[in-house]
């Protein structure tokens, strides 16, 4: 039974019967700012979901009215956290497995770095986003490098430097955003996208994944590509890439394709 005295968590894990794993942000009186806590319960989870071989793909999202509204500004000198925001940024961008984060309402600093090391990023067409730290007094030298992962460099000058909010529009204009939907048809949009994505391979999805991780800015020489044809030739002979070739000559979903 329930204790109804104990404390929410601050962040709520899930995961169905087809291996779709969710974490939720819970701190939704607080914007679903991030405390020393909620970093180290998200480090954790993730930790663990990671290596889960039940888990076919990981969601973030946040209760309440906003994704998140950043690091909670608390008083100078509190205790620093054991997992910092930059660490879980490191640890979400090295997740084998395809994330998938759902922003709905204000998705602000850190928070804009955690869905910058998702690989699908769906957003609410009401939802925005900022980078305010200069306004603050500090330059978020240890995120920048994860929001160059996703943001357009000329436009990043801008809202980095600028500190302003910009809306959904202009964070699929600049890469942050792949899709963006009705605040009402975010669970339509995150449905439709999980299904895409289990459409694919499991092993040949985390090949592939691994492969964008290694060659990010990789210099393209001869070597690199036999080295690559190799790994084609033979990953081509596999028992999934069998099933690939028989379910798309038979017009059926391949057999790795949860059914509800």
């Amino acid at each position: 039974m329930t204790d109804p005295s104990a404390p929410a968590a601050v962040v709520l894990r899930a995961i169905d019967r087809r291996g779709v794993a969710t974490l939720t942000f819970n701190r939704p009186n607080k914007s679903n700012s991030y405390s020393a806590a909620m970093l180290e319960a998200l480090h954790e989870a993730m930790t663990q979901l990671a290596v889960d071989p039940a888990v076919r793909v990981l969601v973030l999202r946040g209760s309440g009215r906003h994704f998140s509204a950043g690091a909670e500004m608390g008083e100078p000198g509190r205790e620093r956290p054991r997992i910092s925001i930059a660490g879980l940024c490191q640890e979400l961008d090295a997740v084998a497995k395809p994330t998938i984060a759902l922003v709905h309402g204000a998705c602000i600093g850190g928070a804009v770095a955690l869905i910058s090391c998702c690989d699908m990023v769906i957003a609410a067409q009401n939802a925005f986003f900022s980078l305010p730290e200069v306004r603050l007094g500090f330059a978020p030298a240890s995120l920048i490098p994860f929001f160059l992962r996703a943001i357009d460099a000329r436009a990043l000058r801008r809202y980095l430097l600028s500190g302003e909010r910009f809306g959904a529009d202009e964070a699929l204009r600049t890469g942050l955003v792949h899709q963006l939907c009705a605040p009402e048809a975010g669970e339509t949009a995150l449905a439709g996208l999980i299904d895409e994505v289990l459409m694919a391979a499991p092993n040949a999805l985390v090949h592939a994944k691994g492969l964008l991780r290694r060659l990010t800015q990789t210099a393209i020489s001869p070597e690199l590509l036999a080295e690559l044809q190799g790994e084609f030739d033979r990953r081509a002979q596999s028992p999934e890439a069998a099933e690939g070739r028989a379910s798309f000559r038979e017009k059926r979903k391949p057999k790795w394709f949860p059914e509800n």
